[in-house]
């Protein structure tokens, strides 16, 4: 991982839905705050970009992270390709590094998260997205502090 400082958003990306997390990262692979951010409740695929380019321009991240959904097992399912296609547009459109994180169970994790917390199955629906996109963030922090620390 690159040793650069800035804010870094994760995306939890679905078809009617798309999770927003907005993390700092520190340099040398430590995580600042983090904390789960709004969720994109739009199917149009130029309303979905406007809101994230507004993003950009507030939070200027230095990355982009998208959750890559996958079986069980770890291969791909028809989400998977799709996720894919929306990190590439995210490349082209916005210029900026984006990766894939693998995000098996983490709307399952979210909601337990916000179930946790009291949250009523109405209040959990509409942020489990953009929990499971901080939870998305949280992980790819932790990957990377762990690989630095093997350096």
């Amino acid at each position: 991982m690159p040793d650069e400082s800035g804010s870094v958003l994760a995306f939890d990306f679905g078809l009617k839905r798309i999770g927003v997390a907005i993390g700092m990262q520190l340099g040398a692979g430590r995580l600042g705050s983090a904390r789960a951010l709004t969720t994109i409740d739009n199917e149009a695929n130029e309303a979905r970009f406007a809101a994230i380019a507004g993003l950009i321009a507030e939070w200027q991240p230095v990355r982009l992270l998208v959750g890559r959904p996958l079986n069980e097992d770890g291969t791909p399912h028809e989400m998977t390709a799709r996720c894919e296609r929306f990190a590439n547009q995210l490349r082209g459109r916005f210029r900026l590094p984006v990766e894939d994180v693998d995000e098996r169970f983490s709307s399952t994790e979210a909601d337990a998260n916000l179930r946790e917390r009291g949250l009523s199955w109405q209040q959990r629906k509409t942020q489990v997205d953009a929990e499971a996109a901080l939870i998305i963030l949280q992980s790819w922090f932790e990957l990377h502090v762990r690989n630095q620390a093997t350096a």
